[in-house]
């Protein structure tokens, strides 16, 4: 039951965290700069409590419900999920419809695969589950038809059908096997949306 909460409380996190995306896609001059203080901010405070027993207590005492035991020791996934928003914001200030898409997909198609995989999944895959992954895929696909094309200042060349389904794909894969580069787990928060996003850029022919 404990673990439920946790992870519904980290998922509840991402939706707040959807703020991201959308200020790069309307505020994409602004945009690396809030990025980038907040980034600056939270990268600081987990230095700080690495550092001080105190003020990693403190730390857990207020955000310890969304914490996984893991990450007692090692970066937070909101850290590294900022600082994808951040790098994406840098790299994709003149085509700000690519991180805010792939930014988009990421943050509530993991939160889908979580909450669904937590309710409904019963065919494993490591420690996720078939159903989380096609509730993923899925809703990632949703946005693509039914809200992004409505939305302005969207890119229209990155919503076309070959486009939405690879990297609707991409997304799903990447969410259920994490990358790893030479035996070391690269945090999907940070590598999912840099690698969707360069992904659609060379899909689309922006580059």
């Amino acid at each position: 039951m404990a673990l439920a909460i946790q992870e519904v409380s980290r998922k509840l996190l991402h939706l707040v965290a959807i703020i991201m995306p959308l200020s790069i896609l309307y505020l994409p001059e602004w945009a690396p700069y809030f990025l980038g203080t907040l980034s600056f901010t939270i990268v600081m405070i987990e230095w700080i409590r690495f550092r001080h027993p105190f003020v990693q207590r403190l730390f857990h005492t207020y955000f310890g419900i969304m914490m996984r035991e893991e990450e007692n020791q090692r970066v937070t996934g909101a850290t590294w999920i900022i600082l994808s928003a951040f790098l994406l914001s840098l790299f994709f200030i003149h085509h700000p419809s690519i991180p805010f898409v792939a930014l988009t997909m990421f943050i509530l198609g993991d939160s889908a695969a979580a909450l669904v995989g937590m309710t409904l999944g019963r065919i494993k895959i490591g420690k996720k589950s078939l159903e989380g992954s096609l509730a993923c895929f899925s809703l990632c696909l949703f946005l693509c038809y039914a809200v992004f094309p409505y939305m302005p200042g969207v890119d229209r060349k990155i919503l076309h059908h070959a486009i939405v389904w690879l990297a609707a794909s991409f997304v799903t894969i990447f969410e259920l096997f994490p990358l790893r580069v030479m035996g070391y787990r690269i945090d999907d928060n940070l590598s999912v949306p840099l690698l969707a996003s360069i992904f659609i850029w060379v899909l689309s022919g922006m580059g």
